[in-house]
């Protein structure tokens, strides 16, 4: 039995549920609302799941037409339809520095929520107003990970690495005036952070910081 489906157009990893806990999730963007249609089928037939990520309206109304169980998010862009068969243990702080980065914890969000876990989410509190971070510095620290998402210099993050005794998975955005340059700024301010513990994923990358996420509490639930 092959592990991929040749669909024509892409050739889906069928597979993957079975290796990593998780079936392929489809990246929406630059993929026409047909193709993502008949991959969204193929991945519930084989899963009774699947998320996307990117979608567009257009892609939206076509999957909750055709399955009445799934649902679109217009912020996060994320179609969900299915649950993970195991809830995971412990839950994870998504913080964001601003409101203009929700979008972003959005997408992290709804993908550790899609796979199984828990998400916190505590919003708008970046260190230009450093006391909206310490009044919830309690509720960080219950959290198992830290998922923070940040535009501007990303400061968020190395504060938010000297206050957890946690993993934190940095997520910098594209949000800032021109010096910002579309998140590269953000990003290597991250990379280079003094605070211990810290990882960086892609700029904007929220998919990729909330699966890294769900990924740690799915280590914890299988007891490794």
């Amino acid at each position: 039995m092959t592990s991929f489906e040749d669909m024509g157009f892409c050739k889906l990893d069928i597979d993957r549920q079975q290796r990593t806990g998780h079936p392929e999730v489809v990246f929406g963007m630059s993929k026409t609302a047909d193709q993502v249609e008949q991959i969204v089928a193929s991945l519930i037939q084989n899963h009774n799941r699947a998320l996307v990520t990117r979608a567009t309206q257009e892609m939206a109304d076509r999957i909750l037409t055709r399955y009445k169980a799934a649902t679109y998010n217009e912020i996060s862009k994320l179609i969900c339809y299915g649950q993970a068969e195991r809830k995971l243990p412990g839950k994870v702080a998504v913080l964001t520095a601003g409101t203009t980065d929700i979008p972003i914890a959005e997408e992290a969000a709804g993908t550790i929520e899609w796979m199984g876990g828990q998400a916190d989410r505590i919003y708008d509190v970046g260190v230009a107003g450093i006391d909206r971070l310490l009044s919830q510095k309690d509720r960080i620290r219950e959290a198992s990970v830290v998922v923070a998402v940040a535009g501007m210099e990303g400061a968020l993050v190395s504060v938010v690495g000297g206050l957890v005794r946690r993993p934190v998975i940095a997520v910098p955005t594209s949000i800032g005036y021109g010096a910002n340059l579309q998140g590269i700024t953000t990003l290597l301010a991250m990379m280079t952070s003094c605070a211990a513990g810290v990882t960086v994923v892609n700029i904007d990358n929220g998919f990729g910081a909330g699966y890294q996420a769900a990924m740690i509490l799915q280590l914890v639930a299988e007891g490794v």
